[in-house]
């Protein structure tokens, strides 16, 4: 039940940065096409920017679930067994408290955003905790995804992240022809 909600949350999260993402698309066709007509969107630049800062975040713990994020795999992968189990947790802890260390001051800067109704000063007043909204949010999941992996790989799980070695030559380019390399 718990595992289906958190995967839930993460694959919520990933698609609502894909609407971000269409929405950047969107802003950035109207201001191009609407300088050729002499239409103008009001503070469209500050709108395309706050959805990219969304997108951005919002798309951080489905990309690390999906083993998508980059990894520096280059001294983890020279360890087996016990020790490379150490060091998994190591990094693990070490993300969790980074995370959780911008999540939180994430989550603070938005509450004291709307607690003092901070306004853009851009052509469009806008109160400043509806952009913050992606931003923090976007880290309070990441850091969710975090300690969930943590916990999984204390409890002898491999990590989910990590996706297995490719078995052929041929699984090598398609996973590169996927990736966009």
């Amino acid at each position: 039940m718990i595992r289906r909600l958190l995967d839930g949350l993460y694959l919520a999260a990933g698609w609502l940065a894909g609407l971000f993402l269409i929405a950047i698309l969107l802003l950035m066709l109207g201001l191009s096409f609407g300088r050729q007509i002499s239409l103008n969107i009001p503070a469209g630049d500050d709108f395309a920017s706050w959805c990219m800062a969304a997108m951005a975040f919002l798309g951080l713990a489905h990309t690390f679930r999906s083993g998508e994020m980059i990894r520096v795999g280059l001294l983890i992968d020279r360890f087996e067994g016990a020790r490379r189990w150490y060091f998994e947790m190591f990094s693990l802890v070490l993300g969790v408290g980074f995370v959780g260390f911008f999540a939180w001051h994430a989550v603070r800067m938005t509450y004291d955003s709307w607690r003092f109704n901070d306004i853009s000063q851009g052509v469009v007043a806008v109160p400043l905790w509806i952009p913050q909204l992606g931003f923090a949010c976007g880290l309070a999941i990441l850091f969710i995804a975090f300690a969930d992996e943590l916990v999984h790989v204390a409890r002898g799980g491999t990590p989910r992240y990590e996706k297995p070695p490719p078995a052929s030559a041929e699984e090598v380019v398609e996973r590169a022809m996927q990736s966009g390399v």
